[in-house]
């Protein structure tokens, strides 16, 4: 109780403790540039990804004012520093190793990982967008166009993003982020399971018509 309290005392959502930490990804990102300097396209490529990501998560809530009313639950400094640490400082593990990798970006690497960047964020971002707009105009459970081939699809679409970072990186240790969100998403994957299976009667036709997470796989 007394935690509960001191969070929604400080006034702290975890939206805001998120883009704090996002903004601190970008923070660091940019002293590993200073500090480690630009030797080739590796570090360019990198630095553009993943602070465009960054830019874009907190711009997409300017545009559309309903993301606000994600991760509205009250965090206290704790929570703030917890964001700092995990979503902020490892977050840019895969930059750091990209800025401290002496080896130049092969041309296969770069193939593999602009689109996995370009179609993890059009997916991400129409998986958001239409959910928005869909719920603004007060449909239940969406399940249509791009929501029909995955009932997490905009998960899936993270997923892909995050592993064109640690692509660009080109260091085994930077998949330990992609693997970590992974861990993240098919918990919340099965809360939100059991949690939808409640809400909505028509959901279990929903999971027989769709894949849980990756489109056409599982």
């Amino acid at each position: 109780m007394g935690n509960t309290a001191n969070a929604e005392k400080s006034g702290l959502t975890a939206l805001t403790a998120i883009n704090i930490a996002k903004v601190l990804t970008i923070v660091l990102l940019l002293i590993y540039s200073f500090v480690f300097g630009i030797q080739d396209f590796r570090q360019v490529i990198y630095l553009c990804l993943h602070v465009s990501y960054c830019l874009w998560w907190l711009l997409e809530q300017w545009l559309f004012p309903q993301r606000r009313q994600i991760f509205s639950e009250p965090v206290g400094i704790g929570g703030l520093i917890l964001s700092l640490l995990f979503v902020g400082a490892f977050y840019s593990l895969p930059g750091y190793l990209a800025f401290t990798n002496p080896v130049p970006l092969s041309a296969i690497a770069t193939a593999v990982a602009l689109p996995l960047y370009i179609f993890g964020t059009l997916i991400n971002a129409t998986a958001d967008i239409q959910k928005l707009t869909a719920k603004q105009y007060g449909a239940e459970l969406v399940r249509d166009d791009i929501w029909r081939f995955s009932r997490n699809i905009n998960y899936f679409g993270d997923l892909l993003r995050y592993l064109s970072f640690a692509v660009v990186a080109g260091s085994v240790w930077a998949y330990l982020v992609p693997a970590v969100i992974l861990i993240i998403y098919l918990q919340r994957v099965s809360q939100k399971e059991q949690s939808m299976s409640v809400k909505y009667t028509n959901y279990a036709d929903y999971q027989k018509s769709s894949s849980r997470l990756i489109p056409f796989v599982w």
